[in-house]
């Protein structure tokens, strides 16, 4: 696989060509790190017995007609550990990144506590290229956190952080967002049928129409009326759309085989389209919202701080971080808490009992149908938050999380040289007996901390995972999803609302819920049956 020139060591050669085959690498401290000369290193095997695939059978395998051509992302990373084992490297073909693919969670612990204070992460290269080439005039090098790599990104990072990740400033909107949640709730009892209950077949629309108002009142402050009866909204249609283009596409483009690096293909064309239509419809939410906001300073209107947009907070920083920031917040926050927020619900009506035992958690935070959440109720909600991340461990939203490896390391075994791209997949670890005891049932339970008992002892949980590294849905450490705590507050927020209106059934097939692309989108009629509970 790598072969050792004369006069090269082994290492050096594998690093002159992970320069070259990982081309997302950083020139952080990995890029100087001094060579291991170790224990655990030294008994390592090298880097080259690493089980790879060739270039020969990777063109036979991926192109029409061969073995893995017609597979979707989850079912082309089970077929490989199949076929290779729980370690794989996979060179980069056309320009591509070159991988090595674990699912052993021992690598990704060791991976994690070794990333460094700017952990690259690999990826997002065709929304790095509709930023830094396609569309270089409307960013000018400012292209948000998901694409960037080290001090770029982390200069964003520190700039947004302490307005979306501190969790004081994202309950400001417990109001806002309670609001958006009646008027889901009242389209619900606006479209079901009359006789059987049921949403039609196309529920997942009304799901994104209330994700998309739920992130605009944190983004923007500001609701987009998705949800009145009355509001097509062709914008927000056309946003769904390019949004379900550019994740289909994306994973086409950048986990198989293509050419676009070289060649601006049909394909990549497409995808620059919908990543247009994205950027023209999310850009007009925030200049509409920025021009409301300037015209109402120079009118002296002073909000205080509970009423607040991301947006408004951020543009106290800086008119561009917040533009790119708020775009991004309306293009990553609807189809991924959409896909979420379906699986919790397919997982609450497929086991009622569960759905009754959260039902009666909701009732004492929302003893009447419209009661208001409020900050103090929403800390006794361990059940709630319990059922959506068991939902989010049968339904998982990403395949894994990646990295560039900070320092030399030993992964199952292997000598790993850094500035390698590591892909880490626990997707069979989620339903697996070993890590998740009566892994095919929905255990919220397993998430609950047991109570202690007279003594002051808190007995083990026998259903609680023992590896915290195999359930990482919101990434880890530095490079966490920035989003993650407004996605929570959606989530839970609207859930619990939800529950306290509703009895929930889900009868119909559930076999292939989802379908794989760079995230699990819903695949199936989501006609719910949402039944009217007495007050």
């Amino acid at each position: 696989m790598l072969k050792v020139r004369s006069g090269l060591s082994i290492i050096q050669a594998q690093k002159a060509a992970l320069s070259v085959r990982c081309p997302l690498r950083w020139q952080t401290t990995a890029a100087v790190a001094e060579p291991r000369n170790d224990e655990e290193w030294l008994q390592a095997r090298p880097f080259e017995q690493i089980p790879s695939t060739t270039f020969l059978s990777t063109v036979r395998n991926f192109m029409p007609g061969g073995k893995y051509s017609k597979l979707d992302i989850v079912k082309l990373f089970k077929a490989l550990q199949t076929d290779y084992g729980n370690i794989l490297y996979l060179p980069g073909m056309m320009g591509g990144t070159s991988y090595l693919m674990t699912h052993n969670p021992k690598d990704f612990e060791v991976v994690f506590r070794n990333e460094g204070v700017w952990p690259n992460r690999p990826g997002s290269d065709t929304l790095r290229y509709h930023r830094k080439t396609h569309r270089k005039d409307f960013f000018q090098g400012m292209e948000g956190a998901i694409p960037t790599q080290g001090k770029t990104w982390s200069d964003f990072r520190s700039a947004v952080n302490p307005v979306l990740m501190q969790p004081k400033n994202v309950r400001l909107y417990y109001k806002k967002m309670s609001q958006v949640n009646q008027e889901f709730v009242q389209r619900i009892k606006t479209i079901r049928d009359v006789d059987t209950q049921e949403v039609p077949d196309d529920f997942i629309s009304i799901i994104n129409r209330w994700t998309l108002e739920s992130v605009s009142v944190v983004a923007l402050d500001k609701q987009l009326g998705l949800l009145k009866e009355s509001d097509d909204n062709d914008q927000a249609v056309l946003l769904f759309k390019y949004l379900d283009d550019f994740f289909e596409l994306t994973a086409d483009l950048e986990m198989k085989p293509s050419i676009w690096r070289y060649f601006k293909t049909p394909k990549l064309m497409k995808l620059m389209k919908a990543l247009d239509g994205v950027q023209e419809v999310t850009l007009e939410y925030v200049d509409e919202a920025i021009e409301r906001l300037e015209k109402e300073a120079k009118e002296g209107v002073v909000r205080p701080e509970s009423e607040q947009s991301v947006l408004e907070k951020l543009l106290k920083i800086d008119k561009k971080v917040a533009t790119v920031m708020a775009m991004d917040m309306l293009m990553a926050g609807v189809d991924t808490t959409s896909s979420t927020f379906t699986a919790a619900l397919l997982c609450l009506a497929k086991y009622p009992e569960k759905q009754a035992i959260l039902r009666e958690e909701v009732m004492k935070v929302l003893p009447e149908k419209d009661s208001e959440f409020t900050e103090a109720s929403m800390k006794n909600v361990p059940y709630l938050r319990a059922c959506i991340k068991e939902s989010q461990r049968i339904y998982p939203l990403v395949i894994g999380n990646g990295r560039v490896l900070n320092r030399d390391s030993v992964l199952s075994g292997y000598q790993v040289p850094a500035g390698t791209c590591v892909s880490m997949i626990p997707l069979r670890l989620l339903s697996s007996e070993e890590h998740f005891p009566k892994a095919a049932e929905f255990l919220p339970e397993r998430w609950i901390r047991n109570a202690t008992d007279s003594s002051g002892v808190c007995p083990a949980n026998d259903l609680k995972l023992k590896n915290p590294f195999v359930f990482l849905p919101f990434g880890f450490g530095p490079r966490m999803c920035v989003g993650k705590r407004i996605v929570d507050m959606e989530l839970e927020l609207g859930i619990a609302r939800l529950i306290r209106n509703f009895n929930i059934e889900f009868n119909h097939p559930t076999e292939n819920a989802f379908r794989s692309a760079m995230i699990s989108l819903p695949n199936i009629p989501l006609k719910f049956k949402f039944t009217d509970l007495p007050n």
